[in-house]
């Protein structure tokens, strides 16, 4: 970008640090743009009154995000010009937290090539300092370095230059701390300073140049602009009093919510970027040339998928005016949130205004007046667990600023209930905009500690190392039917494996123990007309029915798990029930709770990495798991050995095994809808119900040790696709139901709802009664029963007399199988599917249907 579109970009019609210089005498002098750049404001520090407030630097003006990035890479170009392209290929660049964390990458950008590391106030185990220095003007002044690579800060003969990166250059005693802790560790011949103004002092000038002298090195200033602060004597006092004077007068003042916008605030959902795997999310570590590549290739993307979820708030004129929305970075975060907005910039074009700023540590007065640089404040908790303890954190000339819609970026660390608490900074965005999408991307992990003999207090390594970067969700529409914000799926895509066996193959490959039920698919059932019509029916007659389950267990989980829980629903069978319960707390109380799909697979476990990334990006005592239905409550079991021995391997503890399900037959769980066994209409098919989503696959060959368990998404189905329409018809009766369900869920919460396994004792009863000798080959209820009748080989099915409609598509199945249903007595289910046993391929006909006398 030219640098004369910058400036217009930059300009305003009132320079916004008359309102400071008025009342302090505090005045800028220098080049003619200096005005264009910088602004002025007031903080309550003892060391410093006044702040400049840069107007390209994207931390506490709102700015085009292609203005911020292009005023970094200017600099760096003009470095790199400097330097030549050899040197220029072998140098680091470092940058300041938090302010200039995205300039100085920015800044690396335009050198090309140069790997890039920004110092960092967040500790981070495993990890051992490299150096560490002060900064004195400052309210928070420990800086660490925390490189990944411990070769990239030493220095000698051969060293390359090093490239030091901040917003401004005041005093220079920042920098020229950190030179000279850097040089008596590992010295080196060249540095190069950059920053957007070089402010100092003429006596500060001389005072590099002997430095640089007394360490015998080179040392070069980039900078855009050039000037200085003239200060009044008594400007530090008098400051302090303004302030305070200003402090008192707003006390009582609050900036109003959403003027214009009516009181109910905005919804929050989230976004899955789809952050490129083993790419940092920012340069605490250090960031290479290899990961800019890869970040540059995933942006475009990257950028569709926001768009997406902004929906209207992203394109399209209303009433002449284009779209505004801010792309919100956090603290140290700025890079990331920086080509995010760039790349949305590109994306979206001419339909929409794109801004770019971040929140901040740094408490300024906020005076709403054209002539001073914070017109307004938006104050809440810090949501990251700062190492130096709670504090207030800051979000500036957001509120009143009509922004449509918000795109906040944090990292996974800082993904908190602190974030979505009632005065988090979600919720207070969401009272100056139309919507908040939030986008959380994966904190990078180091994959060890820096090499011994590094200088620094290391921090003991964990006895089991995670892989640096774990997966992320896949979502719709790339993965599954659903929308990107009903569901994560904590899987792998194998929808281009093969894995499909005829049914009797696979049936007679389990029983005889050469193969387990995770390791390959059934044929997806493509059902009748006839079918498809039953299904028709019998979800307009279960809908209320199933609201009410819907609406009773949510509010059961809110009470007695709230505020905010984290939905995982058992794939497959679990995730509508998971989407609805998302829906339900949504439509009733406003929330936007997060649903993930795990995997868990009977006699295998639960899926550990999956486990883990949840342990990664929220509290475990927050996760809720989710299913559908209990049959003999097994598991319900499965789940609760499989999170005791995760634990036991060391793997984060907290997560309750408990299981909420909608319908509770088996009296397996203490958390429920309903104990009815009744048709829940998603168990009368597969995929086309749940997303165009398999059920799980977990085999050796394609499921590593840090891998997630494995699924496909059978795009080719979309036409038989109903799983939308299963949401919407139930969703729809929501309001219906809402007084029963409240009634409901207030008679649970006082109720004994201890299991009785009364379904775990039929079971082993049927079991025997029959000849059947395992357990496993009974399944009991509906929803299991169908799954009998269309996943595996059956040979009888026991239905409770006079159970009715509800079992309307199970006698459809069993005719169609030419299985036999015999009407049984004092059944505490509807109905069972009895597995046929001791199966092989002679165990059914030529026409595939069940032989009795096998």
């Amino acid at each position: 970008m030219s640098e004369r579109a910058t400036r217009e970009e930059a300009v305003d019609v009132v320079w916004s640090g008359s309102w400071v210089a008025k009342r302090l005498g505090v005045a800028l002098e220098g080049d003619g743009e200096l005005q264009e750049l910088l602004g002025l404001a007031l903080r309550r520090n003892p060391k410093r009154a006044h702040l400049l407030v840069s107007n390209v630097l994207g931390k506490h003006v709102p700015q085009r995000p292609s203005v911020v990035h292009g005023a970094g890479f200017e600099l760096g170009e003009r470095v790199r010009a400097l330097l030549g392209a050899e040197e220029a290929r072998r140098a680091v660049v470092l940058g300041y937290a938090e302010t200039a964390t995205g300039l100085g990458h920015a800044v690396a950008d335009g050198l090309r090539d140069a790997p890039y590391l920004h110092s960092t106030r967040r500790p981070v185990a495993g990890v051992e300092q490299a150096g560490g220095f002060e900064e004195s003007h400052s309210h928070a002044t420990s800086h660490l370095l925390l490189p990944e690579d411990g070769e990239l800060l030493k220095g000698g003969a051969e060293a390359s230059a090093l490239v030091l990166v901040d917003d401004e250059f005041s005093t220079g005693n920042t920098v020229l701390n950190t030179i000279r802790a850097l040089h008596a560790l590992h010295p080196r011949e060249r540095y190069v300073i950059v920053a957007l103004v070089d402010m100092r002092s003429a006596a500060d000038r001389d005072r590099l140049t002997a430095f640089a002298a007394e360490i015998g090195a080179r040392v070069d200033l980039v900078a855009r602009s050039t000037g200085t602060v003239a200060l009044p004597d008594g400007v530090l006092e008098r400051g302090q009093a303004l302030v305070a004077a200003q402090e008192a007068e707003q006390a009582n003042r609050a900036y109003p919510a959403k003027a214009g916008r009516g009181a109910a605030p905005a919804p929050v959902t989230r976004v899955d970027l789809g952050w490129p795997a083993g790419v940092p999310d920012g340069g605490r570590h250090g960031f290479t040339p290899a990961h800019r590549a890869a970040l540059e290739a995933a942006l475009p993307a990257m950028a569709d998928r926001i768009a997406a979820g902004l929906g209207a708030d992203a394109a399209g004129p209303d009433q002449g005016r284009r779209r505004r929305i801010l792309v919100l970075g956090f603290e140290e975060l700025m890079y990331a949130p920086l080509r995010l907005g760039t790349a949305l910039e590109a994306a979206l074009g001419a339909d929409a205004e794109i801004r770019y700023s971040t929140t901040t540590r740094s408490p300024v007065l906020a005076v709403d007046d054209p002539g001073y640089a914070i017109r307004t404040r938006l104050v809440f908790p810090a949501h990251d667990d700062p190492a130096d303890g709670p504090g207030d954190r800051y979000a500036y000339n957001v509120a009143g600023a009509g922004f449509d819609a918000v795109v906040a970026v944090v990292d996974s660390t800082a993904d908190t209930p602190e974030l979505h608490a009632p005065d988090g900074l979600l919720a207070r965005l969401a009272e100056h905009t139309g919507h908040v999408l939030l986008a959380v991307l994966p904190s990078y992990v180091p994959a060890a500690a820096a090499p011994a003999g590094v200088p620094g207090t290391p921090t003991p390594a964990p006895e089991r190392q995670e892989p640096a970067v774990l997966p992320e969700p896949l979502r719709g529409p790339d993965f599954s039917s659903y929308a990107p914000e009903d569901v994560g799926w904590l899987l792998q895509d194998l929808s281009d494996t093969e894995l499909e066996a005829p049914t009797e193959e696979r049936e007679e490959a389990i029983q005889s123990g050469g193969a387990h039920y995770a390791e390959s698919l059934p044929v997806e059932f493509q059902p009748s007309a006839e079918y498809q019509a039953l299904f028709t029916e019998a979800l307009e007659a279960s809908a209320a029915r199933i609201a009410r389950a819907v609406g009773t267990v949510t509010e059961t989980v809110l009470a007695e798990r709230g505020p905010r829980p984290v939905l995982v629903s058992l794939a497959r069978a679990g995730t509508p029930v998971g989407v609805l319960m998302r829906r339900w707390a949504r439509h009733r109380h406003g929330l936007d709770l997060p649903h993930y799909a795990i995997s868990i697979v009977r006699g295998r476990g639960i899926d550990a990495t999956a486990l883990r990334w949840l342990a990664a990006h929220h509290d475990p005592a927050d996760v809720v798991f989710v299913d559908g239905w209990t049959g003999k409550g097994a598991i319900t079991r499965e789940l609760a050995a499989a999170i005791a021995e995760f634990e036991s391997s060391q793997g984060p503890a907290g997560f309750d095994p408990e299981i909420s399900v909608l319908a509770d037959p088996g009296g397996c769980v203490r958390t429920y809808g309903t104990r009815e066994d009744f048709l829940i209409p998603s168990a009368c098919l597969n995929s086309t119900v749940s997303g165009l989503i398999s059920r799980t696959v977990l085999r050796a060959d394609l499921v590593g040790p840090d891998d997630f368990h494995g699924g496909k998404f059978y795009r080719e189905l979309a036409d038989s696709d109903v799983s939308g329409l299963f949401l919407d018809t139930i969703a729809a009766r929501f309001d219906e139901v809402a007084g029963q369900v409240e009634t409901e869920a207030k008679e649970l919460l006082t109720a004994d709802r201890a299991p009785t396994w009364e379904g775990w004792a039929a079971v082993e009863r049927i079991s025997e009664e029959y000849g059947i000798h395992d357990v496993n080959l009974v399944k009991p209820g509906v929803g299991e029963t169908t799954r009998v009748l269309l996943r595996r080989v059956p040979w009888k099915i026991l239905a409770r007399r006079g159970a009715g409609a509800d079992l309307g598509h199970i006698r459809l199945l069993a005719e169609q199988r030419g299985v036999p249903v015999e009407e049984v007595d004092d059944l505490p289910y509807s109905c069972v599917g009895l597995i046929h046993p001791r199966f092989t391929r002679g165990a059914t006909g030529a026409d595939g249907k069940a032989v009795q006398g096998a």
